[in-house]
């Protein structure tokens, strides 16, 4: 099972990071952010490497700006030999990469804009993941939106809109239960429509589920992933942070937490031949990931 962390490395600082915002946009300063989040990027993943870390999510905000009509820039040709080094990077040393799009992405809003602005965003990441000439294993993990009153149907409006975009998203995007409105039993129903994976995110399960028992909840999430083409099932870790409100994650690893969902992850893996890749969220980002690594190598 690989393990990794979300975005961001906290030992390794980006002297060159800036706040980049619309109203200052220029081609020059574009460029300048793109390239020093790309080499940082690089770093990051040297650091991966060398910590034994295999997994990891790449932010968003790499190419700024890049879903936005302002930016008319062909930054994929412009940054062809970056994004390849990164790719031939990721794919040389085994390891995996995801996306998480911000929670503006929406698509089964009831209003038109967002809808259009979100698949424009989908599409970005989509894109940058194939000019790193990555597998479809690398994913576009995503939550299933707005209730809007009437669950069903907002869950139909989300199956109809994801039937309408192009093959190469799909193949890369999945979903996840959240902690408030949809569960892994509504991300299934959601599934048997259209055959989209699902992220299986266990904090938010606890927080939000049908009574399931945890192996059956394994079961049903992982049957909805085709190994030889999507990868391993991915499950999303973190716990409760305490004294703060229900759902937040915590700032760093709860041993005991941890070590309960490792051992029945590992018992289920066993027993059914599937390995499982496990994203981090905790705040406290490789340093937990790094503990976690010793806690299974070490026992401490």
């Amino acid at each position: 099972m690989r393990i990794g962390y979300p975005c961001i490395n906290t030992s390794l600082k980006n002297p060159n990071s800036s706040t980049f915002r619309l109203k200052s946009y220029s081609e020059k300063r574009f460029n300048e952010t793109v390239k020093n989040n790309l080499d940082h990027l690089l770093r990051i993943l040297h650091f991966n490497k060398k910590n034994n870390i295999f997994f990891f999510r790449l932010s968003s905000d790499i190419i700024p700006f890049a879903s936005h009509q302002i930016c008319q820039l062909n930054w994929k040709k412009k940054f062809e030999t970056e994004l390849n080094e990164i790719g031939n990077f990721i794919l040389k040393n085994n390891m995996r990469v995801s996306m998480h799009p911000d929670q503006f992405v929406i698509l089964n809003s009831s209003n038109e804009k967002v809808v259009e602005n979100s698949i424009k965003e989908l599409d970005y990441h989509s894109n940058l993941l194939q000019n790193m000439n990555l597998l479809n294993d690398a994913k576009i993990q995503i939550h299933v939106g707005g209730v809007y009153g009437d669950k069903n149907a907002s869950k139909n409006k989300f199956i109809n809109r994801y039937t309408k975009i192009h093959e190469c998203l799909k193949s890369r995007l999945v979903i996840e239960n959240d902690d408030r409105s949809y569960s892994l039993k509504d991300c299934l129903d959601i599934n048997k429509e259209t055959g989209i994976p699902i992220v299986f995110d266990v904090f938010h399960h606890e927080c939000l589920n049908d009574y399931e028992f945890f192996k059956d909840a394994l079961t049903s999430f992982s049957k909805t992933w085709n190994y030889s083409s999507d990868g391993n099932p991915i499950v999303d870790y973190s716990s409760q942070s305490i004294g703060d409100r229900r759902g937040k994650h915590a700032k760093t690893l709860d041993y005991t937490h941890f070590v309960f969902y490792y051992k029945e992850l590992e018992r289920f893996s066993s027993e059914k031949s599937v390995d499982f890749d496990i994203m981090l969220e905790i705040k406290d980002k490789e340093y937990s990931v790094i503990r976690t690594l010793n806690l299974i190598k070490f026992g401490s």
